[in-house]
């Protein structure tokens, strides 16, 4: 899921969630899970169904904090890198780039 101002809720089992990633490969769900775990969020996951055994396994990953909105979080400079020493940009959450100076905006 791209960055938006919709903040997205719904369930993944009898969990209610804050959706960060809806039909994403394994590379992009180890990332948020591990981004988001280290600023203290609890990471649900659910493999999404395959159409058959050749598709690639897509996964829907939420938190449990619905409060969550990671247009919000990035762009207040909530969060923390992986390493927790600086500061996520909107190319570091999209995995673009591992720059983490705060522009946001190359002029």
């Amino acid at each position: 899921m791209a960055l938006e101002g919709k903040h997205q809720f719904g369930s993944i089992g009898e969990t209610r969630v804050t959706f960060v990633g809806k039909k994403i490969d394994e590379n992009r769900k180890d990332f948020l899970k591990k981004l988001l775990e280290v600023n203290g969020f609890e990471v649900v996951i659910q493999e999404e169904k395959r159409k058959s055994e050749e598709d690639p396994q897509l996964y829907t990953v939420g938190v449990t904090d619905m409060t969550f909105n990671p247009t919000v979080f990035i762009f207040q400079r909530r969060l923390k890198t992986i390493d927790g020493k600086h500061i996520v940009t909107r190319d570091y959450w999209e995995q673009v780039s591992e720059e983490t100076k705060p522009q946001y905006f190359k002029i």
